[in-house]
Formats: structure tokens, C-alpha cells, sequence
């Protein structure tokens, strides 16, 4: 398992948080003097001199980036002790053997400041890494428009977060506004997205399964169970962007005029003390845990993406709605019925002729198939039957996945 750590380099705390030692490991902290004595930082290594004020204006690109975000005291990242001091901490998570960050905030960060920081750092461990490895860096970027700071100016430090795809990928699966799968056909770019070499993809995070960041109501979750799984197979088919899953936990909704008052709630958890992740038998999680990462259909997409890895997208088909299908290359093929209707019809797979197991319904386990068998004729075509009221309404076959 590759550890990449959600780096908060940005700020510290919050200007109000009282004085005292209920930091994570107990050093003592006291924000109102600008004392961290634990790092060290004081007073001279924050931006209050720009700016002592939260930001209330996204189109002034200074003040998003030198203002509190929410009250966080923001760091002065373009002073060289600052940034050698994080640089510093996390070159002691490099040597223990991390693959890379996730920068927090980072549109709240000057790019020339977050490039300082990133030169600073070590090549990964080789102990685990081959030799000249360098961390792997996506940027958490909110980019939907209409602000003064843009995905892009982020590009020469590494990966942004592309938040439109979760969004405009929930609006098509759950048919708003008009949109279905049939406008997939140029999903990536095509959609106003990032360039794919530069996108950090996905359905949902931490953040906008629970309403926070970007996103919206379309936002697709575990909560909304059968669309998601069709929403995360089509990411994980799709080539476009580097892919993430999302792994959550279970808490106890309340809505009160639209708003979960409970957002905020952490992990399962026993007077404060996390609950084991226990598994059951049919390796999904129990004690609350919901493990996207381990659903029989999502476990087996991930394995459909590293089969079909640098396999051009191929073999497009719909029907005009919300029915389609396609392939990569001559290594997979996936096929969507989001309609009201059945799908039954033959389409070609660019596949060689054999049997195959949809990864979707069962697994391949000792040549045999747990789930739907798909027999690919010796010309590339085979019969695809989805019932629109089917538990999981998509199939999915790949090389590997031939009995």
C-alpha cells in the first residue's frame, strides 16, 4: 500500500481557539499570540502584516491567498524559513517511506510559493521507490468558474483536483437538468475540464459527501448506493484524469432545512476511541465502516482500469439516452443501461471471441465466473441483456476476465 499524506501547509489553527495543549500530539500552542513553540512558529511566519482578515471576495486573487480561510491563521509561505520548516517535515515523511501529498488548500497559496516548498524536497525512499523518484503532488483546487485564481496556474507543480467532474458526472447519472449518458461521448475535456495529464479525478471526497467544499446535491455518495457504483465504474473505465476512490465511514444524518446538522461527525468511534475496521465475510466492512475501496464492483473496476491502462478509448455506443457502451483498446468493455427501459442488443466489444465474466455481477475465482457470463463471438461482437431494474444495471469485461 502507497501512503500519500493530505499535507495542511496553508495555516495553522483557528485565531479563536483558546491557548493549551489539545493539539493532536499535546504541545502546547497558543494562537492568539502566534506562538507554536512545537514547530517553531511565531508571529513573524504568518501573513497577518498583508492581511489580519478572513477572505470574503474569490474574485481578488490576493486576498484568497494571503487572507484566513475561515479564520485559519495563514502562513507566510513566501519566507524561506517557513518554507524550509515544511519542507523539512515533509522530507521526515519521505524518508519513512510516503509516496507523495495531497496539498490542502492549495489555491489559498501563491503557486511560486507552493514550487518552492516542492524543490526542496527529497527524492522518495529507495528502499521502496526506484532510484530518482520523485513525491507525487496533486493540488487541491476548486475550480468551477468565474473566480480570479484557475486550475492551471497550478499545473507546473504537479496534479489539480478537477471538482466539475463529480459534479457534471452526478448531474448526467442522476438525469438533471436535461443531461444524459449519450453526452458522455466527449466526457474529459470536452466538458470544460482540465487537460487529463494534469486532472486528479473523482466522484465524491470528504469533504462534498457531507455538503462541505464543491460540488452540490449532484454529488453521488455511498448513500445513494446503486447510481454511485455506476458513477465510479465509468470513472474507472473511462480514461480520462488519475483516478481516486473514495473509502468512508457511516454517521448518523439529521437533516434540518435541507442541512445535516450532523456533518461534522467523525469515525466510529468508542468514547473517542476509533472502532476497529472489522470485515465480513464477503470482504466488505462492518463496525461502520462503508469501504467503498472494497465493494465487489468497485474492487473489480480498479482491476478493469490497470488492465486496460494506455488502451485508447474505443467502440463508442449509445442510444440516445441513457444507454452506452465502450471499450478500450482490445482490453475492455463496459456496457450502461440508466434508461427506464431494458437494454438488449449486440454490440461490438473489440475483444478477442471467448467467454468472459462480468466483474460487475460476480468475480473470476478458479477459471469459473460468480456472476453473468458474456460470450464474445470470434468477430468482436457480443449480446449484452440489462434489465433497467437490475441490482447493478452494467457489465464490464476485460482481458483479464476471459475464462
Amino acid at each position: 500500500v502507497r501512503i500519500y499524506v493530505d499535507a495542511v501547509i496553508n495555516h495553522m489553527c483557528g485565531v479563536g481557539n483558546a491557548p493549551g495543549t489539545s493539539s493532536t500530539c499535546g504541545s502546547y500552542y497558543n494562537p492568539n499570540n502566534r506562538e507554536f513553540p512545537a514547530v517553531p512558529y511565531s508571529a513573524w511566519d504568518f501573513n497577518d502584516g498583508k492581511c489580519d482578515a478572513e477572505i470574503n471576495n474569490y474574485n481578488d486573487a490576493n486576498q484568497v491567498r494571503n487572507c484566513r480561510l475561515t479564520g485559519l491563521l495563514d502562513l507566510a509561505l513566501e519566507k524561506d524559513y517557513v518554507r524550509t520548516t515544511i519542507a523539512n517535515y515533509m522530507n521526515n515523511l519521505i524518508d519513512i517511506g510516503v509516496a507523495g501529498f495531497r496539498l490542502d488548500a492549495a489555491k489559498h497559496m501563491w503557486p511560486g510559493d507552493i514550487k518552492a516548498v516542492l524543490d526542496k524536497l527529497n527524492n522518495l525512499n529507495t528502499k521502496w521507490f526506484c532510484p530518482g523518484s520523485r513525491p507525487f503532488i496533486f493540488q487541491e483546487v476548486i475550480d468551477l468558474g468565474g473566480e480570479a485564481i484557475s486550475s492551471s496556474e497550478y499545473f507546473g507543480n504537479g496534479r489539480v483536483t478537477e471538482f466539475k467532474y463529480g459534479a457534471k458526472l452526478g448531474t448526467v447519472i442522476r438525469k438533471w437538468s436535461g443531461e444524459k449518458m449519450a453526452y458522455l461521448k466527449n466526457w474529459g475535456e470536452g466538458w470544460g475540464m482540465v487537460p487529463t495529464d494534469r486532472a486528479l479525478v473523482f466522484v465524491d471526497n470528504h469533504d462534498n459527501q457531507r455538503g462541505h467544499g464543491a460540488g452540490g446535491a449532484s454529488i453521488l455518495t455511498f448513500w445513494d448506493a446503486r447510481m454511485y457504483k455506476m458513477a465510479v465504474g465509468f470513472m474507472l473505465a473511462h480514461p480520462y484524469g488519475f483516478t481516486r476512490v473514495m473509502s468512508s465511514y457511516r454517521w448518523d444524518r439529521q437533516f434540518v432545512n435541507g442541512n445535516d446538522v450532523n456533518d461534522w461527525i467523525g469515525p466510529p468511534n468508542d468514547n473517542g476511541v476509533i472502532k476497529q475496521v472489522t470485515i465480513n465475510a464477503d470482504t466488505t466492512c462492518g463496525n461502520g465502516w462503508v469501504c467503498e475501496h472494497r465493494w465487489r464492483q468497485i474492487r473489480n473496476m480498479v482491476a478493469f482500469r490497470n488492465v486496460v491502462n494506455g488502451q485508447p478509448f474505443a467502440n463508442w455506443w449509445d442510444n440516445g439516452s441513457n444507454q452506452v457502451a465502450f471499450g478500450r483498446g482490445n482490453k475492455g468493455f463496459i456496457v450502461f443501461n440508466n434508461d427506464d427501459w431494458s437494454l438488449s442488443l449486440t454490440l461490438q466489444t473489440g475483444l478477442p471471441g471467448g467467454t468472459y465474466c462480468d466483474v460487475i455481477s460476480g468475480d473470476k475465482i478458479n477459471g469459473d465466473c460468480t456472476g453473468i457470463k458474456i460470450q464474445v463471438s470470434g468477430d468482436g461482437t457480443a449480446h449484452f441483456s440489462i434489465s433497467n431494474s437490475a441490482e447493478d444495471p452494467f457489465v464490464a469485461i476485460h482481458a483479464e476476465s476471459k475464462l
